[in-house]
Order: structure tokens, then sequence, then C-alpha cells
């Protein structure tokens, strides 16, 4: 059986540098695109239904790819690398068309060609991990990776704040800051994932492997593997699903609603005063900011508590902070209290972005980690789709169509989602 070498701190770093780019491009979807709905005229209760593409995307793409790049191997491009690249290029081009949107319409279809290209850069870097790093480093891996989605999402919400100081007046339909923004995360999304291409040699597969690689199958195999990897799905995976359920569907009303509801509790304002709109949606930017340099801050903590601790206890304490941050934050009027309240979803985040993926890694077989680590992004997107269709009626019929109130109820299911992942039955093998 293969030894997987010991990797060097640097050597993982290298590895997950493309995280940067990629959540670069996540933060401008989740802190600009709602922003730039708003000033092309959608109502508020358009916004979930505007939000499908990345939910539906994910969901078709991240498995198929995952499924994909276990059946792919190039001496040359490795098995993983090659959709990293090919996503990247998509994402590139994307972001750098997406401000010349001129309608709701132009904007929705440019964010469905995003998020393909997105899922299809990000699904194998979870495989990634599993891949290069024994079970020692994998805590490292995982979180370094929690490290970059801090990092990437703090430049992106930073240039909300920053660029419409230096970038004034309106280009087209939209603010010229929006220009900046994005054409920067084009470049990252591109620089950073072939920079971890370079840095990075993938392990050949076994002979075994080999044979499985090359014996092929007909074009409808991946989803064929998808179907069979549900149908075996370990025990632990159902449990971790049921906590995605209320996880995912609160990220997607905060994320939805943040820039909304400083308006109104800070400026009192609606995305009809544009000025003080405007306002809102730059300091909101620098609010998730913070919450992304929470994230980097403290993620290679989890990784250490969640190794000499409990993974799933790690994920339950994150996830408590994280909801009482949401309880508290729509009902804080001192826009600088505002980054006390959301240091809370920080460390909920950086949990978030690594610890489940160690709860469920080891019941996983390694030649399967990338349809299973698709198939646990269908988890997130699910829940994503059920929250574009329903609750826009929610927010509207239960909430007042109050984004303060949509805060308030991702804070509840939270909670909720703790309670589940106390529920979880981790395995303790090593592998």
């Amino acid at each position: 059986m293969f030894k997987k070498p010991k990797l060097s701190f640097w050597q993982i770093l290298n590895m997950n540098v493309g995280f940067f780019g990629i959540q670069y491009s996540f933060g401008l979807q989740q802190s600009a695109v709602t922003p730039i709905y708003d000033f092309l005229g959608a109502s508020p209760d358009q916004i979930p239904i505007l939000h499908l593409a990345g939910p539906v995307t994910g969901l078709l793409v991240q498995p198929i790819i995952g499924a994909l790049s276990d059946k792919t191997w190039s001496p040359t491009f490795g098995r993983r690398k090659p959709y990293f690249l090919i996503g990247a290029i998509l994402c590139s081009l994307t972001l750098f068309a997406f401000p010349y949107s001129s309608s709701l319409w132009m904007a929705a279809g440019l964010l469905w060609i995003l998020d393909v290209g997105n899922n299809t850069a990000m699904e194998p870097y979870r495989a990634l991990i599993a891949d290069q790093l024994d079970e020692a480093q994998r805590p490292l891996g995982f979180q370094m990776q929690s490290f970059f989605t801090g990092l990437g999402q703090v430049l992106a919400n930073l240039s909300l704040f920053i660029f419409p100081l230096i970038f004034i007046g309106t280009t087209g339909s939209l603010p010229t800051w929006v220009y900046a923004s994005f054409f920067l995360g084009a470049f990252c999304s591109l620089a950073t994932i072939v920079w971890s291409m370079s840095k990075t040699k993938e392990y050949p597969p076994t002979e075994e492997e080999l044979k499985i690689i090359r014996k092929g199958g007909n074009v409808l195999e991946p989803l064929m593997e998808i179907f069979r990897a549900i149908k075996e799905m370990p025990k632990v995976m159902w449990q971790l699903a049921l906590v995605y359920l209320f996880q995912w569907y609160a990220l997607f009303c905060y994320w939805q609603n943040s820039s909304k509801s400083v308006a109104l509790s800070v400026w009192n304002a609606t995305p009809q005063n544009k000025e003080a709109y405007s306002e809102a949606v730059s300091w909101t930017g620098l609010v998730n900011g913070w919450y992304n340099v929470v994230t980097f801050l403290v993620a290679f903590a989890l990784a250490g508590y969640a190794k000499k601790y409990s993974a799933k206890y790690v994920h339950v304490f994150c996830l408590v902070v994280a909801a009482l941050g949401f309880l508290a934050f729509p009902r804080i009027e001192d826009k600088n209290l505002l980054f006390i309240a959301i240091s809370g979803f920080g460390i909920g985040w950086a949990s978030m972005m690594g610890i489940p993926y160690l709860i469920v890694v080891k019941d996983i077989p390694k030649e399967r980690y990338g349809v299973y680590m698709g198939i646990i992004n269908m988890m997130i997107v699910i829940p994503m789709i059920i929250q574009t269709v329903s609750f826009g009626f929610i927010l509207k019929n239960l909430l007042g169509n109050d984004p303060r109130n949509a805060i308030t109820f991702a804070g509840v299911l939270l909670l909720i989602s703790a309670v589940c992942t106390l529920w979880i039955k981790e395995n303790k093998k090593q592998t």
C-alpha cells in the first residue's frame, strides 16, 4: 500500500493557493451580486429566486465533476488539476463580463455561467486534500482551505468598501467600482489556480485504479456512479445532510439580506434611497470582510482543536457562536458594533469550510473521494435550492418583507443545525 509522504506547511499552502481565487469569486457572489440586482431594479422577494443559479449549478456540476475526476488521469496534468484550470478560465471570463450587465436577466444569466466555473474548479479541491494528505495532515489541509476562504473573501469584501472611494460615478448601468472589483476577481481566479497547479504534483493512481480508469464506460457512467454512491453512502453522511439542511438555508438568508438589514437598522434606508443604500452596501462589505478576517485567524486553531478533541464538538460550538452573532446582528444600530456580532459568524464560517469534511472523510473509500465530495456539495446546494424557491414566500408573508427578520430567522436555523450535529456518530478509526 502506498504510504503518503509528509508534506511541509509550505507545500500544503501552495497546494491550496488556488482556493483563494475561487473564494474571491464566491465573495463577490455573496456580497456584490445582490446589490447589483438591487441597482438593476429587483424587488426584495425576487432576490431569492435570482440566486437560484448557485445551488442548481452546484447540484448538477459538482458531483459530475467529482465522478469524472475520479476516473481521470493524465501523466502531464494529473487527476484533479485539469478541472481546476477549466473552471478558473470560465470564472475569469465571466467575472470580466459581469459588470457589463445591462439588465436584471443578463446579470442572472452570467451568474449561472460563473457558478459553473466556480463549481468546476472547487469540487476537485476537496478531493485533492484527501488524495495528497495522510490522516494526520488532513486537518491542516482542510483548514488551509478555510484560511484561504477567509483571505479571498476578505479581499472581495474590502474591494466593496475601498473601490467606491477610488472609482467614483457610474459606468453603464452600474457603479464604476463594480468593474474594478470584478476585474480584480478575474485576475485572481486564474492566476492563483495556475500557481497551485505549478507547485503541486499529484500522486499517480495504483495499477488497480488505472485499470478502472482505462476501462472507461458510456457517457452516462458519471451519473450512474453518482446514484451508486448515494445508494452506498455511509450513515455519517446522511447525518451530515440533516445538519447542512438548516446550516446552508440559514447562510443563504444572511447573504441575500445582510446589506438591506444593515441599511434599515443603521441608516434607516432602503435600496430606493440609492445614496444611503450605497453607503450601507459599502459598510456591509467591510463587515463581511471582517468575518472573513476572523475566519483565517481562527482556521488553524480549529484544526488543532479538532485533532485534540472532536471535530463534531468543535463544529457544534462554532455553529452556536455563529447563531448568537446572527441573532444580535439585525438589532444593532451602531455600525461599529456590527463587527462584534459578525465575529461569531467568522468563527462559524471557519468551521463550515473544513471541519465537516474531517467528520466524514474516514468513512469514504479513497477511490471515490471525488464523487463523495461532490455529493457533500449536493447536501449544500439542495438546502440553497429549497431556500431560493421558498424563502421569498416566507419573507413576504411571515417575516413582513423585513430583511432584519431574515437574519434572525437564520440565527434560529443555525441553532437547530447545532443540535443536529450532536446526533452525528463519528468514526474513530485511523486510515
